[in-house]
């Protein structure tokens, strides 16, 4: 058991996730990481040194699984989670017709339902930390599809629609639930080897230290959708401009 302050981060073996476990455990934070890649959650471990850390292979998408490695973080927290960050993700570009049906449910699964099911079997967790939060990974593609990630995108629609309402729900536990808007980010996610034209237009310019700092600030201050680097921009035109959001996206993902 112990009495520090602490994090349960899924998809925390690379990119985003590794870098927010490094930044809080630097922190002085008792980190939970849990991914499918038990060997890079070993070297993350041995980074952030094994006493900063639970550490536990996870699919998130397995519900029952879920439920046993939440109950064992909590055993390890004295009965307390501080911060869940729902990081755990997977994306295939192409259009909606070229991608198998199979990866389109799979996207669905890590994306929405691993989420589902983090936050599902977290709860009483953090209804026993004051001033817990809920932090969900969500993308600049929550704010209109795009072409190229038709099913991405409509999960993070879907997970910015559950993080309001959870955010109106949960209030009366005093858990406060929040997304955070990237664009793209340079992690492995985004090492592809077909031309994408977004990426190409756009660029890969955030980088994962930027996004673990957001983070951090999601864990103490009080903001439901945090929109970083050139979502800033983009949410502003889809504001100001409602009307242009449809061309300005496919200016941006489809070319001419």
């Amino acid at each position: 058991m112990t009495n520090r302050k602490n994090i349960f981060i899924t998809g925390a073996a690379s990119g985003i996730g590794c870098e927010t476990a490094g930044f809080f455990a630097k922190k002085g934070w008792l980190v939970g990481i849990v991914d499918i890649d038990r060997q890079g959650l070993a070297s993350l471990a041995d980074e952030i040194g094994e006493e900063n850390c639970f550490m536990c292979e996870l699919d998130v998408t397995d519900a029952d699984s879920v439920r046993q490695t939440i109950e064992k973080f909590g055993q390890k927290t004295g009965g307390g989670m501080d911060v869940l960050l729902n990081n755990a993700g997977i994306i295939k570009f192409g259009y909606f017709e070229n991608v198998d049906l199979s990866m389109h449910k799979k996207i669905v699964d890590v994306n929405f339902t691993g989420c589902l099911n983090c936050i599902y079997h977290a709860l009483e967790l953090l209804k026993q930390s004051p001033g817990s939060r809920i932090i969900n990974m969500s993308s600049a593609s929550s704010l209109y599809g795009l072409p190229d990630l038709s099913i991405y995108s409509a999960t993070k629609h879907a997970l910015s629609a559950m993080t309001e309402a959870l955010n109106l729900e949960l209030e009366k536990h005093g858990i406060y639930v929040c997304d955070l808007k990237p664009p793209y980010v340079n992690t492995p996610l985004l090492e592809v080897e077909e031309e994408v034209i977004s990426i190409k237009k756009m660029g890969i310019n955030m980088q994962t230290d930027t996004v673990a700092q957001t983070i951090w600030k999601a864990a103490h201050d009080r903001k439901l959708h945090w929109e970083i680097g050139a979502t800033r921009i983009l949410a502003l035109v889809c504001w100001m401009f409602p009307f242009a959001k449809r061309f300005v996206v496919k200016t941006l993902a489809m070319g001419k």
